[in-house]
């Protein structure tokens, strides 16, 4: 029989197994990397002290990982994107604890991909009722598992979770041969913003470069990370994560790293930090920040400058990150989430799993209308909407 493990750290699993099941997974992505995860944990951002009490489940057949994923019981449910804030707040007035919950997710990092790595899907479906056991033994009052693929959707399910729906925006490409086409594709008026929103930041002396790899240098990173501070700073908020988990990006996954670095006059004034998955000809638009404010920064560092070098890489996804219908205009279009949500207690599972089937029939309808008002002239609106 196959025998369950819980670790307090992801340095107690084997980085070679853990890795081989995501590639082997259905929706790899750069941020279930044993070597991304144990950064996490190691740099001191998602540990016990910050709220993230690690929870590693796997599973074995004698010296055979079948399958494993990163959990956590959590004391908040700040660093998620799915925002559970009134669930809490419900037991809270009602006298119940809603703290610490299970969750299973990439700490910070809204992207959906495979969060239940396994061989075959009986060892997933076999992971999902671990982690509702689990959920008991460790006194959770839920289980969460965030942006999961659908076949981790289709094991939770069976392990009596409710899926919980969301969008994003995305592009994929076309084939357009070069930025310049993919404007032509788009509507009159959207086309022209984004035209004249170049033109002002080349107007304003910024000049872009791109940097891949091992050619962001210690100097960048630095820089980097001043404008991810300065992107908390503003909105009042502090950064989840430190300088020394983006040293150990650099170090440890340097080739899942683009940055592009806004000059002016030879001074660096704004930069904005995409991970890449090369095998997957994916990108993923993760931080930004600038150190003075000019109009229009922004969108040219965070999507025209990624979207320009996606097509000349023949990348064929960008995805946006979380939130954000203001990146339609740019060419992004809704693409569908969803999480899957187990509660321990009978009376708020009922009223939940009523909520969540209430707003999914609002968020049906919601991708339906978003489609609606696609950016893209008629045809390629139509294409975009099926891809």
């Amino acid at each position: 029989m196959p025998t369950l493990r819980v670790d307090d750290s992801p340095a107690a699993l084997p980085r070679e197994a853990w890795n081989r099941l995501l590639a082997a997974s259905p929706r790899p992505t750069p941020f279930m990397r044993h070597e991304y995860l144990q950064a996490l944990h190691t740099s001191g951002s998602a540990t016990a002290d910050t709220g993230w009490q690690p929870q590693f489940l796997s599973l074995w057949q004698g010296d055979e990982l079948l399958a494993a994923c990163p959990a956590w019981l959590k004391g908040h449910s700040y660093g998620e994107y799915v925002f559970d804030w009134a669930w809490a707040d419900a037991y809270r007035r009602h006298g119940l604890a809603y703290y610490p919950k299970l969750l299973v997710a990439v700490p910070f990092t809204p992207v959906p991909g495979s969060r239940l790595l396994a061989v075959d899907d009986d060892a997933r479906a076999l992971l999902a009722q671990a982690l509702r056991a689990l959920a008991t033994e460790t006194d959770a009052s839920s289980l969460h598992v965030l942006f999961g693929d659908a076949a981790d959707q289709a094991a939770l399910a069976a392990a009596g979770c409710t899926a919980r729906h969301g969008v994003q925006f995305h592009w994929t490409a076309e084939g357009d041969a070069d930025f310049t086409a993919f404007l032509a594709r788009l509507q009159r008026d959207k086309r022209k913003k984004i035209q004249q929103e170049q033109r002002r930041v080349r107007e304003a002396g910024i000049e872009f470069q791109a940097r891949e790899g091992a050619a962001i240098s210690a100097e960048d990173w630095d820089y980097f990370y001043r404008c991810y501070q300065q992107t908390y700073r503003e909105h009042h908020s502090t950064p989840y994560l430190s300088r020394d988990f983006f040293a150990r990006m650099a170090s440890d996954m340097p080739e899942h790293w683009l940055m592009f670095v806004a000059y002016r006059e030879g001074e660096r004034v704004a930069t904005s930090l995409i991970a890449l998955d090369p095998a997957q000809r994916a990108a993923f638009g993760r931080y930004w920040g600038a150190t003075e404010h000019i109009p229009n920064l922004h969108f040219d560092a965070c999507y025209y400058q990624p979207l320009a070098w996606c097509i000349a890489n023949g990348y064929q996804r960008f995805e946006g990150g979380a939130q954000g219908e203001h990146k339609m205009a740019r060419g992004l279009m809704p693409t569908p989430t969803a999480s899957s949500h187990w509660l321990a207690h009978p009376a708020f599972a009922d009223a939940v799993n009523d909520f969540l089937a209430r707003e999914g029939e609002a968020m049906t309808g919601y991708l339906s209308e978003l489609n609606e008002h696609a950016p893209y002239k008629a045809k390629d609106a139509a294409d975009a909407a099926s891809s």
